[in-house]
């Protein structure tokens, strides 16, 4: 069977290949699914340039792809909570959903949403899961003034609708082109980051949802009120997150340098600050399926590639101008 997979590590470019392996064999707590639709996201970008080699480290080459449609066509003895011929869809922990078959635990996966396609359904998991693992995290509520940072994004796009079933007021940032489709997404208060200064508009908010890092993830604590929340996906690593990954003292020793100035705004705002690393979770799965049937969220497709043209797609996302999500078409 076909599969998109990367050669070493350095430009999207000049690594991605289009290789013929095997298909996969289950055990009997997997069952093995048809892809028909597969999500693009940033990570896959970052797992080729190698910014994720001190976490994980691929046996090259390796297959890319996080999240996945398609039909189960196999199942093994121990799977009594599907059948063979179900819609699903699912945001595996080990890369490899751009291939024509997939091999996924029982536990990673949920029946695709009634009221979707299949490329819709692919565009939902890793960015679906990644959105309430990070709200859930900074224990957002009604009436909770929050700032979602690229609202156009595939996160972005979802938190913000994800933010308003829990009646937040919403706050987010994106370009002058997207603001008319952010809104209608159900922002409170849109900034055209191109004509407006969101600190000098965002004041005194429980929560900032970091989804860019550097500049933006110090800058967080400037619009939060005193007790404040910051939550990154791409600021440094906290002092629990990395006690809770085991690294030794030298690398926590590192990583408190990293963030020495996170930790001065933490002490100065009496803030709670984490950096989220999203994990699978097929309850969270099954609450995302809940929630686009009862229309409470929406999928937005930007563009979608063959599985053939998979390098333009990465190319694609690697611009950062994506508005929703962008897919592989594989049936």
């Amino acid at each position: 069977m076909k599969a998109v997979q990367f050669t070493d590590y350095g430009k999207i470019s000049t690594n991605i290949t289009i290789s013929e392996i095997d298909k996969p064999t289950i055990t009997k707590d997997e069952v093995l699914i048809e892809t028909y639709a597969a999500g693009v996201n940033p990570l896959d970008i970052k797992v080729v340039e190698g910014q994720l080699k001190s976490v994980t480290k691929f046996k090259l080459p390796a297959t890319l792809g996080y999240d996945v449609s398609g039909i189960i066509v196999k199942k093994g003895d121990n799977v009594t909570n599907f059948n063979i011929g179900d819609e699903v869809f699912s945001k595996v922990n080990i890369m490899g959903t751009f291939t024509e078959f997939v091999a996924v635990n029982k536990n990673l996966i949920s029946l695709k949403p009634k009221n979707t396609t299949f490329k819709e359904a692919a565009s939902l998991p890793l960015v679906g899961l990644t959105a309430i693992q990070a709200l859930k995290r900074g224990k957002l509520k009604a009436n909770d003034k929050i700032l979602i940072h690229a609202g156009s994004g595939g996160v972005g796009a979802f938190a913000i609708q994800y933010a308003k079933t829990k009646g937040a007021y919403v706050y987010t940032t994106t370009s002058t082109d997207n603001v008319k489709w952010v809104k209608q997404l159900g922002a409170d208060r849109v900034i055209d980051y191109k004509t407006e200064d969101y600190k000098s508009i965002v004041k005194n908010v429980d929560l900032v949802l970091d989804t860019l890092g550097n500049k933006y993830t110090e800058d967080a604590f400037k619009v939060i009120k005193t007790g404040g929340k910051v939550i990154s996906l791409v600021g440094p690593v906290d002092k629990e997150t990395a006690n809770r990954m085991r690294l030794n003292i030298i690398i926590k020793l590192y990583l408190a340098w990293k963030r020495r100035k996170v930790t001065k705004q933490i002490k100065l705002k009496s803030a709670f600050y984490s950096l989220v690393f999203m994990r699978a979770n097929a309850k969270q799965l099954n609450e995302i399926k809940a929630l686009v049937e009862s229309e409470k969220i929406k999928t937005t497709i930007d563009k979608v590639f063959e599985l053939k043209d998979t390098l333009q797609a990465l190319l694609y996302v690697k611009k950062g101008r994506t508005k929703g999500k962008v897919v592989i078409k594989t049936k």
